[in-house]
């Protein structure tokens, strides 16, 4: 019976350690079934300090960055500019702010993953300018509470106050 008890506590011990010792993401918090998107896998690999809410939705806390892919992508506010909610600056891979959206709560020259693809660019916020760039080259420009589609390669995002 005691070495029961010894061969628990040590089962225990090391499925702790599994759990607290994962990978650099955390799992999923809502079990639904789904796998993690693809994009949100990609983006984590080439962003470090990612968290992973659900399989469609994964925050970096310390970037103030934010992705959504599919269904989860939807308005939340009336004052919100599509669905980039308001005081958010939001990147989408669709023209017209459809499809994954990439979002930031923080200001400056914001870096665009290799991985994301944006097409347009929603400012949020209620002064300033947001700008799609490549490098220092405007691609296109989003005024406060506007958005517009972009066109080219873009690697940042500078958002002016």
């Amino acid at each position: 019976m005691r070495s029961r008890r010894i061969l628990l506590g040590v089962a225990a011990g090391l499925l702790g350690a599994l759990m607290f010792g994962g990978p650099a993401f955390a799992a999923p918090a809502v079990d639904d079934g789904d796998r993690i998107a693809p994009l949100i896998l990609e983006v984590m690999a080439e962003v470090p300090g990612g968290v992973v809410v659900d399989s469609r939705h994964a925050v970096w806390p310390e970037l103030g960055m934010e992705l959504v892919v599919g269904a989860h992508v939807r308005a939340v506010s009336i004052a919100a500019v599509g669905s980039c909610t308001t005081g958010l600056v939001c990147a989408y891979t669709g023209t017209a702010l459809t499809g994954a959206r990439l979002s930031w709560s923080t200001c400056g020259i914001l870096p665009i993953p290799t991985s994301f693809s944006v097409r347009s660019l929603a400012d949020a916020r209620s002064g300033g300018y947001a700008q799609a760039r490549n490098g220092a080259t405007v691609l296109a420009t989003a005024p406060a509470g506007g958005w517009t589609n972009v066109n080219g390669t873009s690697t940042n995002v500078r958002c002016v106050l």
